[in-house]
């Protein structure tokens, strides 16, 4: 029987089988950021995406509610098959994800833990900041160019169906107008770049933009339910 149609006892005694227990169990030693209880609390939301199989494809995510309405609901479905996010490489995208894989990319929009030190800390806040960069540079140059922080803000922006497209498109430009104005007022250009024209946001003026912007409150995750916020700042 399906998880689906099983009740907690019994999805727990299935889970117990071979192949499931050992994904949890996996899962649990290569993931520190969660707990053994979030662990079969996830993999039971696991399971029920991937309609009981191994793995998850893109389509999976098609009857997700959560995601249903999210104005940037493609750029996060595709975040969680981004090898750059994976750690499994520096561009394109897989096609299927294994459990491990969905911790990694739930384990982004996990709150900070109170025992970092501030080293640890800030590294974690950095793995944030890079994930969401991440959701910006879409062709994975290492640069937001004012074209793709233009298209995020309009997926934004274009969930009232009541706001008229130009009006859309006109308030989007401004947006990812101030954004680079700021990003290359924050930058640290060596002289001999100070007159050349901002090409697009580095990771390094990204970060600079961020100072003083509490993530724990912009990354949020309920399940798939991420808070679209984070992008416009």
């Amino acid at each position: 029987m399906g998880v689906s149609h099983s009740s907690k006892e019994e999805w727990e005694r299935e889970s117990r089988s071979d192949f499931w227990w050992t994904q949890i169990q996996e899962g649990f030693r290569n993931q520190n950021d969660f707990n053994w209880d979030q662990i079969k609390q996830l993999h039971q939301r696991f399971r029920l995406l991937s309609g009981d199989q191994p793995t998850i494809r893109p389509e999976n995510f098609d009857d997700v509610l959560d995601l249903e309405f999210n104005p940037i609901r493609s750029r996060i479905i595709r975040a969680f098959f981004d090898n750059r996010n994976l750690g499994k490489g520096t561009s394109g995208l897989a096609e299927e994800i294994n459990f491990e894989d969905f911790l990694t990319i739930i384990s982004y929009f996990r709150p900070l833990r109170s025992h970092f030190n501030k080293e640890e800390a800030e590294l974690y806040r950095q793995e944030k900041l890079r994930f969401l960069f991440r959701l910006y540079d879409e062709d994975g140059d290492g640069l937001i160019t004012l074209q793709e922080y233009r298209r995020v803000v309009e997926d934004l922006l274009s969930a009232n169906p009541q706001v008229e497209r130009s009006w859309v498109r006109s308030i989007a430009n401004s947006i990812a107008c101030r954004a680079l104005k700021e990003a290359a007022r924050v930058s640290e250009k060596p002289p001999e770049e100070e007159d050349q024209p901002y090409q697009g946001i580095t990771f390094e003026d990204f970060v600079r933009t961020w100072q003083g912007i509490n993530l724990e409150v912009k990354m949020q995750v309920s399940f798939l339910n991420l808070e679209a916020m984070a992008l416009c700042q």
